[in-house]
């Protein structure tokens, strides 16, 4: 048994909203110091970029819902497979009609997530 059952933003979208949003704080902060307007809105638009392109790679399956996961899913690398129904409690899932459900059937691998919370480590209910 590991420790690092909780991987919260070890994914593809996490790193890549991440570096996107550094560059808009950059940017942002350069307009701070040289009092520049468009610098500012600049980097703030930048930033709300980092939010849009996040939430489009998590939709696309490569990021992943908090709490715990099956070892094969620890990997930066590893595609979420219940993406496309959603993920119970997210936010960003539901804000695209996803998850509305607790349990949803996944037709493509045959699986029924149960709520992240109430899952043991490495078992879903089928």
């Amino acid at each position: 048994m590991s420790a690092h059952q909780y991987d919260e933003g070890h994914t593809v979208a996490g790193w890549t909203g991440f570096g996107i949003a550094t560059v808009g704080s950059t940017v942002a902060g350069v307009g701070v110091c040289l009092v520049s307007a468009p610098l500012i809105g600049g980097g703030l638009g930048i930033v709300v970029v980092s939010v849009l392109v996040t939430w489009a790679l998590h939709l696309a399956g490569w990021g992943k819902p908090p709490g715990r996961r099956d070892r094969e899913q620890w990997g930066m690398r590893a595609r979420d497979p219940l993406a496309r129904a959603g993920h119970p409690g997210c936010v960003g899932c539901r804000l695209a009609g996803r998850g509305r459900a607790a349990q949803v059937q996944v037709q493509e691998y045959g699986v029924v997530p149960v709520p992240r919370e109430s899952a043991p480590v490495g078992e879903t209910a089928g």
